[in-house]
């Protein structure tokens, strides 16, 4: 390819840009005449509709031919659509800090960049400010792939008035990072409990007897390694940026598909979105049977549940309540009758929300 081709291609480039900016910028006109028209019929409007935007994120998925992937192009548009939003009404999203972890990086997967973000110290915090309305959205982590739920969440949920409005669904990847410059000057590993554990094969391979602490984030353990010599952590990539750390080692967790769940949480019902999940909480009597009966409504209506799990009652030694996750929203058919008569059967019914299941 000569010099003139080169030029005539770089040229289209510019032309092009020029048209995705114009294009950009009317969008953004466009959004910020949406915010208008919400703030004049007041009555606290929804700026921020998850629905639609999953529809967005889908449809781009479905038109998108390459050559980019539909991962890459799905993450431009949210971007777009981030900054567009900020411009109808600026979000605060809390989450479960600090500043360069895992969930923060859920956040911005969600959300995108054009949001500010809260990092609180636990999971209960995140909670209470977005019920005090000090924050439109929380981010919270409640299960990993590999390392199973996060109990914490789960009790939160059995009690609070929010909604889950969303969920996040995010591959790890796990790097050892520090300030020393190879793995023989490394005399410490930091990390949360739960990373340890999913790197724990690679650590007792390449790093056999060095002792690991865990402590409440992997940002906290990034910051501890950028203060005490001879001292590392594992962590993501954010974490080694934020904290000015080099990484040793790239990808150590034990299993490449490791992937953890967040949930999106607020104070509002989400309508469908063409493709939902519903969670449920429902207790029974204990006895015979008990589980199959809560069981039998979803079966009769044809209804898929995707994932279960028990935590203790807190109300009687033995008593348990389930989280049902479900295919379907609310609000359809089959789903609403199957919830009426799970109603029915259970001693305790709560549902915690329907949500558009994770685009990407």
């Amino acid at each position: 390819m000569d010099e003139q081709q080169l030029e005539a291609i770089r040229n289209r480039i510019d032309e092009l840009d020029r048209e995705i900016q114009r294009l950009i910028s009317e969008r953004a006109a466009c959004a910020r005449q949406v915010g208008l028209i919400k703030q004049a019929q007041g009555d606290s409007p929804r700026y921020y509709r998850p629905e639609r935007e999953a529809r967005i994120l889908r449809d781009v998925l479905a038109r998108n031919e390459g050559p980019l992937s539909g991962e890459e192009m799905a993450r431009l548009f949210r971007e777009i659509m981030s900054a567009c939003l900020a411009l109808e009404h600026p979000m605060q999203i809390a989450f479960l800090g600090p500043e360069g972890t895992f969930t923060q990086a859920a956040v911005h997967k969600h959300f995108g960049h054009s949001v500010t973000t809260l990092p609180l110290g636990a999971i209960d915090e995140v909670f209470r400010e977005v019920e005090a309305g000090s924050a439109h959205y929380g981010v919270v982590p409640v299960e990993n792939s590999t390392e199973g739920v996060v109990n914490h969440t789960l009790d939160m949920l059995l009690d609070s008035p929010l909604k889950i409005c969303g969920e996040v669904e995010l591959r790890i990847h796990d790097h050892l990072m520090g300030k020393v410059e190879s793995l023989e000057e490394v005399t410490r590993i930091y990390s949360h409990s739960q990373s340890l554990a999913q790197c724990r094969e690679w650590l007792d391979s390449n790093l056999p007897g060095v002792p690991r602490e865990s402590v409440n984030s992997n940002a906290e353990a990034a910051r501890r390694a950028s203060e005490e010599a001879g001292a590392a952590a594992v962590a993501g990539e954010v974490a080694a940026e934020l904290y000015g750390l080099k990484i040793l080692a790239r990808n150590i967790e034990d299993h490449p598909d490791n992937t953890t769940r967040f949930l999106i949480i607020g104070m509002d019902d989400v309508p469908p979105s063409g493709e939902d999940k519903t969670s449920l909480l429902v207790s029974t009597r204990n006895k015979p049977g008990a589980l199959f009966q809560l069981l039998n409504p979803l079966a009769r209506n044809g209804i898929s549940m995707t994932r279960i799990e028990s935590r203790p009652s807190r109300q009687g030694m033995w008593e348990y309540v389930f989280f049902f996750d479900i295919e379907g929203h609310r609000e359809d058919e089959k789903v609403a009758a199957a919830l009426d008569e799970l109603e029915e059967e259970a001693s305790l019914f709560k549902v915690l929300g329907s949500y558009p299941k994770a685009v990407i």
